[in-house]
C-alpha cells in the first residue's frame, strides 16, 4: 500500500473518494443543448481513466430558465438532462472515480440577451461590471420558484446517478444575497446577517426535503470577497460556520475574490507569475472553524504543492483542476512512480481565457484535453512499422512532432540551431516573472525526448543536403519564423523587434515606443522587461480599440495594473506606419496614424520596438518540397478529420507546421505538430 498522503482514501458523508485529489466545477464550453456532449464525457472520463478521485462536473449548471448557460453550461432545469446524465455518471463510476455536479442559478452574473432572452435576477437591481447588465429584483414569487427550481435540479442530479452536488456561491445568485455590493434589500431577505442568508438556507432545506441524505451536497463559496465594502474574511467565517453547523451540508469547497469584475476574476484565478496556492491558509482558516471536510483548488499546479497541503491537514482534498487540463493521468502516473513524467500546468490560463473570448477551452500545451475523441492522450504506435523521421526545428512544435514520431516507434533526429530548445519560449522567458513559467512546457518536452530516445542535435544548421543525408521517410520543418517589420514604408532599418529586446541584441533606453500588432502578451512582457531594467518613458501604442486587446479574464488584468503602475502610456487605435530619422539625427521620428480619423501624429523618441508576428522561415522547406514525394502538400481533410496522410516509402514525405506555415502561437504549433505525426 502507498504511503503517499494523496493516495489515502477520505470519506464525505456516505461515500468514500479513492484518493485526495479532485477536479472543480468548470464549463469547457463542449455542451450546445444543457446536456453533455460526447465530447464533454470524454473529457471527464479520461480524468477517471487518468486516477482522480473525484471529478466535478457541470460548472455553473444551470436551474431555471432565467440563468442562461453563457458557456455550454447543463442545464438541470428540465428533465432532458437525467439519461445524458446516467450514461455519462456510469463511465465515470466505471472506472472508480466519484462525480459530483455544480448547480446553480447566476443571478446577475449573466446577460438579458442570450437563452431565452428574460431579465437576470438578483436581490438588488445593481449592475455587475463583467456582465454589464441591469438585473431586475427578485419577487418573493421570484425567490420561491427558484427555491423550488434548486429542488427539482437536485432531484434531476440525483436521477441522473451524482454521488453528489454543490451550490455555488461564487458571485451567483446564493451569495448575491449574503454580499452588501449586491443586496440592498429592506425585507426579510435583507440587512441582517440572518436576513442575507435566510434565501440560502431556504433552498438548503428545499434540497434536502427533496432527496434527503441520499445525494452530497455542499457549496463552493467565496471565503473573501476581496472587493471595498464586500464579504471581508471575518463575516465570510461566521457564514461558514453557520452553514457547517446547520446538518444541511456534507462539506464546504473554499474559494476566494469576488468574480464579479475582472480584476477579481484575475485574482479568483490566478494565472502564472503568482504564488502557487495562495489561498489554502484561508481555506485552513474556515477548516480549523467547522467540522465539515474542506475542499479546495486555486493554483495548485504540481503533486508537491498538493501534498504538503493534505499532509499538514490544511484540507481534506486538493483540487488540480487547471492541471488535470494539463494531464489528465496525474494520479496514474504518480501510482506507477512517473511522477516526474507528469505535464505541469504553467499557469498560461489559455484555457480559461479563451471561454471569454467566446471560444471553448483548450489546453496551451496539452492538445489533446477536449479533443480526446480524435486526438487520444496516449499516442499508439504505428501499425506500418518504424522509419527514419527528421525533424528541423526544436520550438514548441518541433519538440512536440519529434515527441510524438518517437512514441509511435519511429527513429528520429531533431535539428535546432540553437545551442537550447526551446525556440520563442526561451525568448518569452525572458521578459518577466510570470512569462518564466513557459519554460515548462519545453522542459518537460524535453524530457519525453529523452525518454523517448531522441537523437537531439543542438547548434547544428543544417540544410537540405544535411537533412537528405540521414535518408528519411519523414520530414517535418519546424523551423518558425522571424519578426516581421514588413508592414512599415519606411524606417525598417530603424526599429527593434521585441525579440532584439529580449536577446539582448537591443538595449533600449530613454524614450520609447513599443507598438503592439499583436493583442496578447508579447509586448506588455517587454514593456515590464523595460522597466524592470530602468525604462521609465515607454508607450505603448496598438491599432486596436484596448490595449493587450487579446488577455481577457485573468491575464488581462494583472498586465493593466503592471502597466500602470510602470507609468507606461497607452494609446490604442493608433498604427505606427513609418519611422524616420528624427532631424539633427537626435533619435527617431515615428509616424503614428489614427485608424479612425486617418490622421497622422510623429513622436519623436530614442527607440521603437515592435511587435507584429512573424514571417516564415520556410528557405528549407521551399528547398525540399520539389523533390518530396508529397510535393510538400498536407491533406487538410485527412489532417482534420484525424486520418493519416499520405506517405510513401520510395521518397520522403515532407510536412511544416507552426509558424513555418503562418505566425500564430504555442497553442497551434503543439496541437499541428500532434495531430499530424499522430498518424505518420
Amino acid at each position: 500500500m502507498s504511503t503517499d498522503p494523496l493516495l489515502e482514501p477520505f470519506t464525505i458523508g456516505n461515500l468514500t473518494v479513492k484518493n485526495r485529489i479532485f477536479s472543480s466545477s468548470h464549463a469547457p464550453g463542449y455542451n450546445i443543448d444543457g446536456t453533455p456532449t460526447e465530447r464533454y464525457i470524454a473529457y471527464h472520463e479520461e480524468k477517471a481513466i487518468g486516477g482522480i478521485g473525484l471529478t466535478m462536473i457541470g460548472g455553473s449548471s444551470n436551474v431555471s430558465p432565467d440563468s442562461a448557460s453563457l458557456w455550454g453550461q447543463l442545464y438541470f432545469g428540465a428533465d432532458t438532462i437525467i439519461d445524458p446524465l446516467a450514461a455519462m455518471t456510469d463511465r465515470i463510476h466505471s472506472h472508480g472515480a466519484a462525480v459530483m455536479c455544480q448547480i446553480t442559478h447566476m443571478g446577475r452574473r449573466n446577460v438579458s440577451n442570450d437563452g431565452d432572452w428574460l431579465p437576470t435576477i438578483a436581490p438588488s437591481p445593481i449592475r455587475e461590471p463583467m456582465h454589464r447588465g441591469w438585473p431586475k429584483q427578485m419577487e418573493k414569487s421570484d425567490i420561491r420558484r427558484v427555491t423550488a427550481d434548486f429542488a427539482a435540479a437536485a432531484m434531476r442530479a440525483r436521477a441522473g446517478g451524482l454521488d453528489g452536488i454543490e451550490l455555488c456561491a461564487t458571485s451567483h445568485l446564493i451569495d448575491q444575497f449574503w454580499t452588501p455590493l449586491a443586496n440592498h434589500r429592506v425585507d426579510e431577505y435583507g440587512g441582517s446577517l440572518d436576513n442575507r442568508l435566510r434565501f440560502t438556507f431556504e433552498v438548503l432545506d428545499a434540497i434536502r426535503v427533496a432527496v434527503g441524505t441520499d445525494l452530497l451536497v455542499g457549496i463552493r463559496m467565496i471565503a473573501d470577497e476581496d472587493q471595498i465594502g464586500g464579504l471581508s474574511r471575518e463575516e465570510s467565517a461566521d457564514i461558514a460556520r453557520r452553514l457547517a453547523t446547520s446538518g444541511l451540508l456534507d462539506f464546504i469547497n473554499v474559494a476566494s475574490s469576488s468574480l464579479a469584475t475582472e480584476e477579481g476574476l484575475s485574482k479568483a484565478i490566478p494565472p502564472s507569475g503568482t504564488p502557487l496556492m495562495p489561498f489554502v491558509p484561508l481555506a485552513a482558516s474556515i477548516k480549523a472553524e467547522i467540522d465539515l471536510p474542506v475542499l479546495h483548488a486555486t493554483r495548485i499546479t504540481d503533486l508537491a504543492s498538493a501534498r504538503h497541503a493534505i499532509s499538514s491537514g490544511l484540507i481534506d482534498l486538493a483540487g488540480m483542476t487547471r492541471a488535470h487540463i494539463a494531464d489528465p493521468h496525474i494520479v496514474a502516473k504518480l501510482e506507477r512512480g512517473d511522477e516526474n513524467r507528469i505535464r505541469v500546468c504553467v499557469g498560461a490560463s489559455f484555457c480559461i481565457n479563451r471561454l471569454h473570448q467566446g471560444l471553448e477551452s483548450v489546453c496551451i500545451q496539452n492538445p489533446a484535453t477536449g479533443r480526446e475523441i480524435h486526438v487520444p492522450q496516449l499516442i499508439t504506435p504505428s501499425d506500418s512499422g518504424p522509419v527514419k523521421a527528421v525533424v528541423v526545428g526544436a520550438g514548441p512544435g518541433g519538440l512536440e512532432a519529434a515527441r510524438v514520431l518517437a512514441e509511435r516507434g519511429h527513429e528520429v533526429v531533431l535539428f535546432e540551431a540553437q545551442d537550447r530548445v526551446g525556440g520563442q519560449i526561451v525568448l518569452a522567458a525572458r521578459a518577466s516573472e510570470r512569462q518564466s513559467e513557459l519554460l515548462g512546457i519545453v522542459g518537460w518536452l524535453e524530457g519525453e525526448l529523452d525518454h523517448a530516445g531522441v537523437d537531439v542535435r543542438l547548434g547544428t544548421p543544417v540544410d537540405a543536403a544535411d537533412v537528405l543525408a540521414e535518408a528519411p521517410s519523414i520530414v517535418v520543418i519546424a523551423t518558425g519564423g522571424w519578426p516581421n517589420a514588413g508592414f512599415l514604408t519606411a524606417g525598417a532599418d530603424l526599429v527593434s523587434s521585441t525579440w532584439d529586446v529580449l536577446g539582448g541584441h537591443a538595449d533600449p533606453s530613454g524614450r520609447v515606443l513599443l507598438y503592439d500588432d499583436h493583442g496578447g502578451e508579447n509586448a506588455p512582457s517587454v514593456a515590464e522587461y523595460l522597466h524592470r531594467r530602468g525604462v521609465t518613458e515607454i508607450e505603448l501604442v496598438t491599432p486596436d480599440r484596448l490595449v493587450a486587446q487579446d488577455l481577457a479574464a485573468t491575464t488581462g488584468p494583472a498586465y493593466l495594473r503592471m502597466l500602470y503602475d510602470a507609468g507606461v502610456t497607452m494609446t490604442p487605435d493608433h498604427a505606427l506606419v513609418r519611422v524616420e530619422r528624427a532631424e539633427r539625427g537626435e533619435g527617431v521620428a515615428a509616424v503614428l496614424r489614427n485608424i479612425h480619423t486617418r490622421n497622422e501624429h510623429v513622436r519623436t523618441v530614442d527607440h521603437v520596438i515592435f511587435e507584429h508576428g512573424v514571417v516564415p522561415d520556410d528557405d528549407l522547406y521551399l528547398s525540399l518540397r520539389d523533390n518530396s514525394a508529397n510535393g510538400g502538400v498536407i491533406d487538410i481533410d485527412a489532417l482534420t478529420n484525424s486520418r493519416p496522410q499520405t506517405t510513401r516509402r520510395n521518397g520522403y514525405s515532407l510536412f511544416r507546421i507552426g509558424d513555418a506555415v503562418a505566425s500564430r502561437n504555442i497553442a497551434a504549433a503543439i496541437y499541428e505538430a500532434r495531430r499530424l505525426c499522430q498518424h505518420l
